[in-house]
């Protein structure tokens, strides 16, 4: 699957879930990690857990599991690497101390949902 669905399907996976700010960044050229980041935010730490839970089983019935997820049991902070897109989940307060829209972003990259 292209990058960029995969990218809107996961999007739209964390607003049907009730995700805050939801976006996406396009990092192609600036990153070697992935070509593109997806940024929600949980109201809670349970909500951000409940939130990478519903990202995980919408992409397991495509058949895609994360190459590799961290942070997932403290609900702060997870990171769920899909290869090409990299999924960061936050809670509001780490978010805003991490700011990654504003390392990596501006208004010709950055796709809110």
């Amino acid at each position: 699957m292209e990058a960029k669905v995969f990218t809107e399907k996961i999007c739209n996976l964390l607003v049907d879930h009730k995700a805050e700010d939801v976006l996406s960044i396009d990092v192609k050229g600036k990153s070697d990690v992935a070509d593109y980041f997806v940024i929600a935010s949980g109201r809670s730490m349970t909500h951000t857990r409940a939130l990478i839970e519903h990202v995980e089983e919408g992409m397991e019935k495509l058949g895609v599991s994360p190459m590799r997820r961290e942070g997932v049991r403290e609900g702060r902070w997870a990171v769920l690497d899909y290869g090409d897109v990299v999924v960061h989940i936050f809670n509001d307060e780490t978010r805003v101390f991490y700011y990654l829209e504003k390392l990596w972003g501006d208004e010709n990259t950055i796709v809110k949902y």
